[in-house]
């Protein structure tokens, strides 16, 4: 009789640990809710870069984006409350792919506003996060590496949209047979030197990820297809070049840029 009731005891408290876990893990999903609805509303402003003068306008998007992040940092400080302490990884799921976009929205503000490479503890500043996992809740570095990877392909798989009024850019367009974003629109405004930039940020981005060895597999896969990326952007290098768009002393070559 005491053994069963030692087991029903023992059980019991068992039911309240699960419940009170459900009940924490309810009030992080409410918080990560919150948060993909806020990327999806800086993906939206973002996406203005890809309308016909969206390139001439990203100051302004970019400066609309950053006011957006205010309300991103503030409900990550709410959701450092809701996280018991140590027990990071253990919730770590419930935003990683959150986390992971954001750190790619971030990473493609400051590479629209600079052209230059977001730090892993600039993105961390960004979010309003910590960079280290000693410091408490922070941007664990596979979600910044993923951040880069997806930053990489939207600046590459854009759509382009050469002016009509050009003969060669109208054969440009039946050649160019991907669809491409960014690197491509920019010469819808004439801005032909921007895809031989991208082509040159990409390629030093690639030489960065070829010093690491991956062992998360979903980051190895999406390098492997940064290689893909590359090369569509090298081909709209190549047809800028071949039909005598590319700018003078402009060069794809990251040594040289």
């Amino acid at each position: 009789m005491a053994q069963a009731q030692n087991v029903t005891e023992a059980f019991s408290s068992f039911q309240q640990y699960l419940n009170e876990e459900q009940d924490v893990r309810e009030e992080i999903r409410v918080v990560v809710r919150d948060l993909e609805q806020k990327t999806r509303e800086i993906l939206a402003v973002l996406q203005g870069i890809h309308q016909p003068d969206g390139v001439k306008q990203l100051s302004e998007i970019c400066k609309k984006a950053r006011g957006c992040l205010v309300d991103i940092r503030q409900l990550f400080d709410s959701l450092k409350e809701k996280v018991p302490k140590d027990q990071y990884y253990r919730f770590h799921d419930h935003w990683r792919f959150c986390i992971q976009r954001l750190s790619f929205l971030a990473a493609l503000i400051v590479y629209l506003e600079t052209e230059a490479l977001i730090t892993q503890t600039e993105t961390a500043e960004t979010l309003g996060v910590a960079a280290q996992k000693e410091d408490g809740f922070h941007l664990e570095l596979d979600d910044y590496l993923m951040g880069l990877l997806q930053m990489a392909s939207e600046l590459i798989n854009l759509h382009w949209k050469p002016p009509s009024n050009n003969p060669s850019n109208r054969a440009f367009t039946d050649d160019v047979k991907f669809q491409s974003r960014l690197a491509v629109n920019a010469v819808t405004s004439g801005d032909y030197s921007r895809p031989i930039r991208i082509a040159s940020f990409v390629g030093e981005l690639d030489s960065g990820f070829r010093l690491l060895n991956l062992k998360n597999d979903s980051l190895r896969k999406k390098f492997d297809g940064l290689k893909y990326d590359l090369k569509k952007v090298e081909e709209v290098v190549y047809d800028v070049t071949i039909r005598g768009l590319r700018p003078d002393g402009v060069s794809a070559d990251p040594a040289s840029s």
